[in-house]
C-alpha cells in the first residue's frame, strides 16, 4: 500500500478495534472470533461454488479474503490473524500478503487440523459461519456489529471509489460493445476485461439486458445471439476492491427518439435525487419522492394522463418502477443493516406503498448508498394493472411503442455528507449524458 493508503487502513483499524472493543464490553465478552468461512461444494462434485467470506472478516484486512480464516479480538490487544496453510500438491500456494498492514497484526499460521483456539478466554463469541463448540451464544452481538457497517470509513470509501473507477471502465467497454452490434455475452466479456476481472470476481452477477430484457429486472442470461440493430443495453454490474463493492447502472441507447429523450428525463431526475442524499434525510421520504418523479415523467412523456396525485392514489408508478429507490453498499452489494433503526437490533420495515425498499433508516454521514429509479415496460405488470386497476389513464398504444426498448435504471453509488453528497460513480468519469455514451442519431 502507498504510505497515504497505509494511514487510512490504520485509521480504519482504530475504528473498527473501537467498535468491538465497545460490542465486547456490552455484552460481558472476552474475545469474538469471526471467520471467513469455509469453500461449499456443488452436489455429488468436487467444485466449489465461487467463494464470498464473511462481511465482518473481510472488513478488517486490505486484500480478499480466501476460505479458513479467523480474526482473533481481544480488548487491549492486536488482532489476531490465523491464516490457513494449504498442505496439498493440487492447489496455488498462499502464503500471507505481504505489506506495511503487517505492523497491526499478530499472525499465526495454522492447518485445518491445527487447535488454534485452544486458549482463547472462556467468554468467547463467534461471528460467521460454522461456529466452533467452544463459542458461547451471544443474541444480539450480530446486530450490534452490522449497525455500524452502515457508515464507512475514509478507508472503506476510497476502496469503493477505486470499485467505482474499474466499473465505470467496464461499462464504457460494454457501451462501446453495444455499439458494434454485438451479443449480450460479448457484452459482458467487453465489461469484464475493462474492469480487469472474472465473471467469479464480480460483486454480484452482472446484468446484460439488449431490447426487452431490459425489462426484466435481475435479467439472468447472457445471449450468444448478434444483435446489430438493437435499441436498447441496460447494464447493471460493478467490481469489487478489497471487498468492497461497485454497483452501477447505464441505461445506453441507439436511436435519438422519444426512448432516449425518457432516458433523458430520468438520467435528470437521478441526479436531483443523488444531490438529496444528505445526512438526516428519510430514505423512505426519499422513495416517496421518487414515485412523485415517475408520476410526472409519466405525464409528461405522454404515458399516464391522470394527474400526479391520481396516479400516487393509484398506485400506477408502481407499475413502471416497482423496485426501491437503492440501499445500502459495501462489502455486500445489499449491505447489512438497510432495516436497522438501532444497535439493538429494532427493525423499520417496509410497508405496503414499497414493500422491496432495502434501505428504511435516516441518512449519516459517510453512508454509501445506491440511487437507482427506473421506468419499465414489464408485460404482467401492465396487464395487472389492466386487470385491476379502474380508470387507470394509461395510453396503451404509447405502451406497446416503448415495450421493445424494455426499460431503464441508472444507479449511482453515493457518499452521504452534511452538505454536498459524493457521487462516486459519476467522479469517476462516467457521464449517463457525455456526447459519446449514445450511437448514431
Amino acid at each position: 500500500m502507498s504510505p497515504s493508503m497505509t494511514t487510512l487502513y490504520q485509521q480504519h483499524l482504530v475504528i473498527l478495534t473501537t467498535r468491538y472493543d465497545n460490542a465486547m464490553a456490552h455484552f460481558g465478552l472476552d474475545a469474538i472470533v469471526l471467520a471467513s468461512g469455509e469453500k461449499s461444494y456443488y452436489f455429488q462434485d468436487d467444485h466449489t461454488h465461487p467463494f464470498h467470506a464473511y462481511s465482518g472478516a473481510q472488513q478488517w484486512l486490505p486484500f480478499t479474503l480466501g476460505a479458513d480464516t479467523y480474526i482473533v479480538l481481544q480488548a487491549g490487544k492486536k488482532p489476531t490473524l490465523v491464516w490457513p496453510v494449504r498442505d496439498d500438491f493440487w492447489h496455488a500456494p498462499n502464503p500471507v500478503p505481504s505489506g506495511d498492514w503487517q505492523a497491526n497484526w499478530d499472525i499465526v499460521s495454522a492447518k485445518k487440523t491445527d487447535q488454534w483456539c485452544v486458549g482463547l478466554p472462556k467468554q468467547t463469541a463467534w461471528l460467521g459461519p460454522n461456529a466452533m463448540p467452544f463459542a458461547v451464544a451471544c443474541e444480539g452481538l450480530k446486530a450490534y456489529v452490522d449497525f455500524a457497517k452502515a457508515v464507512k470509513t475514509d478507508f472503506e470509501i476510497h476502496a469503493m471509489r477505486q470499485a467505482n473507477l474499474r466499473g465505470a471502465a467496464g461499462h464504457m467497454a460494454a457501451k462501446e460493445a453495444f455499439l458494434a452490434g454485438t451479443s449480450e455475452l460479448e457484452i459482458h466479456l467487453a465489461f469484464l476485461n475493462a474492469s480487469q476481472q472474472s465473471a467469479f470476481q464480480e460483486p454480484y452477477p452482472g446484468i446484460v439486458g439488449l431490447n426487452e430484457h431490459a425489462a426484466v429486472l435481475h435479467y439472468e442470461h447472457k445471449s450468444t445471439a448478434k444483435m446489430p440493430a438493437s435499441r436498447t443495453l441496460l447494464i447493471d454490474a460493478g467490481a469489487n476492491e478489497h471487498g468492497y463493492a461497485s454497483d452501477i447502472t447505464r441505461t445506453f441507447t441507439r436511436h435519438n427518439d422519444d426512448f432516449r429523450a425518457l432516458v433523458n428525463d430520468l438520467d435528470a431526475m437521478e441526479q436531483t435525487l443523488c444531490r438529496s442524499a444528505l445526512s438526516g434525510v428519510s430514505f423512505r421520504d426519499l422513495h416517496q419522492e421518487t414515485l412523485v418523479g415517475i408520476a410526472t415523467l409519466l405525464h409528461q412523456h405522454k404515458i399516464c394522463s391522470l394527474s400526479v396525485e391520481a396516479q400516487l392514489a393509484k398506485r400506477i408508478p408502481q407499475v413502471f418502477f416497482p423496485h426501491g429507490l437503492g440501499h445500502l453498499l459495501g462489502l455486500q452489494v445489499h449491505d447489512v443493516g438497510g432495516h436497522q433503526i438501532d444497535q439493538a437490533g429494532t427493525l423499520s420495515l417496509p410497508d405496503e406503498q414499497a414493500p422491496f425498499l432495502r434501505l428504511t433508516r435516516t441518512l449519516e454521514q459517510n453512508m454509501v448508498i445506491t440511487i437507482e429509479p427506473g421506468v419499465y415496460f414489464i408485460p404482467m405488470l401492465i396487464d395487472k394493472m389492466q386487470a385491476e386497476i379502474n380508470n387507470h389513464g394509461c395510453d396503451m398504444a404509447r405502451i406497446a411503442h416503448f415495450m421493445p426498448y424494455g426499460g431503464i435504471r441508472i444507479e449511482d453509488n453515493i457518499v452521504v455528507k452534511h452538505d454536498r453528497p459524493e457521487n462516486l460513480t459519476r467522479e469517476a468519469g462516467f457521464s449517463q449524458l457525455s456526447p459519446e455514451a449514445f450511437g448514431s442519431h
